[in-house]
């Protein structure tokens, strides 16, 4: 297993490294893109993953909560859940557990490439825009519990099948979860009035994995094989804004990320996200949230 590093500030005023950990694949049972079972202490990612550290994964995690209120940092806001409400941690986001709070109730977590593509759309794993914290009134809750009970029994029998049928269940059951899960994800969209299609959720994820070195919207719509028009079309049908908005605000959450989080001087925080002058970077991130860098680490730290 290999986990990615950026040097950093660990919070308690050391220095430390805002790790990024891969899904551990051999915690899982049968070596399968996916867990799910109960929260409580001792869970880790990996060996040398203390959760209470701010880090990041590659994986999709979702926790079911049985009992409250936890507090969960996810990208600068700390969220409380409590009994019968959801976490949704998507790859890539900043995190940090609660060093003070316990966690029980059930958790899922699955690689991106476990689901079929067209379930991944359909079922809104990256729907970065969406909050990660989420309140499903009784009917919901009763249905995602009882699909997450069939995912979890599912997962745990390994001898009724042979294994590759094994897969092939656990496959169909999480995506009924996550069906469930995403209607109400969207279902909360719809009523801040949220939209997304097909053509949007391809440039948000061209927009993920570019964002650090590509910065036009003409690159993005040619890459697709968009004319620049249509992007534009669904990005604020989606969104509300343009697509060089939706790229300019990735660029300024994963600043902000390592600006909070390490202790990177400011010139290579600027040539991570795609300047590589600083000076440069001082204004484009001064012009969005009118601060400049010092500024913004000054105030959050």
């Amino acid at each position: 297993m290999v986990d990615r590093t950026i040097q950093a500030g660990d919070g308690d005023g050391g220095v430390d490294e805002i790790r990024t950990f891969p899904f551990p694949v051999e915690l899982s049972v049968g070596g399968v893109g996916m867990q799910v079972g109960p929260m409580g202490t001792g869970r880790t990612w990996h060996a040398d993953a203390p959760l209470h550290r701010v880090h990041r994964i590659d994986f999709h995690v979702v926790m079911l909560f049985d009992e409250g209120p936890v507090h969960h940092m996810i990208d600068f806001d700390e969220y409380e859940a409590t009994a019968g409400e959801l976490l949704w941690i998507r790859p890539g986001q900043v995190h940090r557990f609660s060093h003070a709070d316990g966690y029980r109730g059930t958790v899922l977590t699955m690689q991106p490439g476990f689901l079929p593509r067209a379930t991944v759309e359909a079922t809104g794993l990256y729907r970065y825009d969406l909050p990660p914290l989420l309140h499903p009134d009784k009917a919901r809750l009763a249905g995602l519990r009882s699909a997450l009970d069939q995912l979890q029994r599912e997962y745990e029998d390994t001898t009724t099948l042979p294994p590759i049928l094994h897969t092939a269940i656990l496959r169909h059951s999480l995506t009924a979860f996550l069906l469930r899960l995403s209607h109400l994800a969207a279902s909360s969209a719809e009523a801040a009035g949220q939209q997304s299609d097909s053509t949007f959720t391809l440039f948000r994820q061209a927009v993920e994995k570019g964002f650090a070195t590509n910065h036009s919207v003409s690159a993005y719509a040619e890459a697709l094989g968009y004319s620049r028009r249509t992007l534009v079309r669904a990005v604020r049908a989606a969104t509300g804004e343009t697509p060089k908005g939706f790229i300019d605000k990735r660029v300024i959450l994963e600043a902000k990320r390592l600006l909070a989080h390490t202790d990177m001087p400011i010139g290579r925080i600027g040539a991570a996200v795609g300047f590589p002058d600083a000076a440069n970077f001082s204004k484009f991130f001064q012009l969005h949230t009118e601060l400049t860098p010092a500024g913004f680490r000054a105030e959050v730290r």
